[in-house]
């Protein structure tokens, strides 16, 4: 069953939590679904940028705090970059044991990053390594706080895309 599919044959109830749980901005949620049936995934993954791109920076904000703050705890950063033997060969090319320095990087990047945006680091991390998380973590602590949020919307956007994907 297709993403669309899935959202337009579940009651209005259901289908709001599965939009939630892909972005957490409650106006983008409730335009989402004022607008079922969606009837085909490019459809649906058309207005979900269409909506996205209207986003206020409130609305932003509101998506960001429905992200987990990962990189504040050390513990989980070392459970989330482990290496696992089961990984299917390539299927994260590159993906190696993040050493202790780039754990500690990432923990202590997050902490300054909300400190001066005011909001978690956010970023479509699909495919990527530690090392690489850290140096667009680093990257971005650089920027204007304007050009910051339009930069997390973004990625919030990807993020989001990828979650409706995932409803199939």
């Amino acid at each position: 069953m297709s993403s669309a599919a899935r959202l337009d044959q579940t009651s209005p109830e259901d289908a709001r939590l599965l939009l939630e749980r892909c972005c957490g901005a409650s106006s983008w949620v409730a335009a989402m679904l004022s607008r079922r049936p969606f009837g085909s995934d490019a459809a649906l993954f058309a207005l979900a940028d269409e909506l996205w791109l209207a986003a206020t920076p409130a609305d932003v904000h509101e998506a960001l705090e429905h992200h987990p703050r990962i990189g504040t705890d050390l513990d989980e950063l070392r459970r989330r970059f482990a290496s696992t033997s089961s990984w299917a060969l390539g299927e994260q090319a590159g993906a190696a044991l993040a050493d202790e320095a780039t754990l500690l990087g990432l923990r202590d990047g997050n902490v300054a990053y909300e400190a001066r945006f005011g909001h978690i680091f956010v970023v479509c991390a699909t495919g990527k390594t530690a090392l690489e998380l850290l140096t667009i973590l680093e990257s971005r602590l650089h920027n204007a706080p304007d050009d910051e949020l339009k930069i997390a919307a973004s990625e919030q956007s990807q993020i989001t895309r990828l979650r409706l994907e995932k409803l199939a």
